[in-house]
């Protein structure tokens, strides 16, 4: 990918971003996952589910 297609890829983002509806993007939200997944992956959800056993 040549500079000018990304930065027309680039600007094409930004003027669809900047056109949706304030209300739009906040609903396009995803749920953020839980702080010990994202810091340290699926180690922490397998121990939990060796404790609950």
């Amino acid at each position: 990918m040549s500079f000018q297609e990304y930065l027309k890829f680039l600007t094409r983002m930004f003027v669809q971003y900047v056109e949706t509806p304030k209300e739009e993007r906040r609903q396009r939200k995803v749920p953020r996952e839980s702080w010990s997944s994202r810091w340290f992956g699926a180690i922490p959800m397998s121990i939990k589910l060796l404790l609950r056993k």
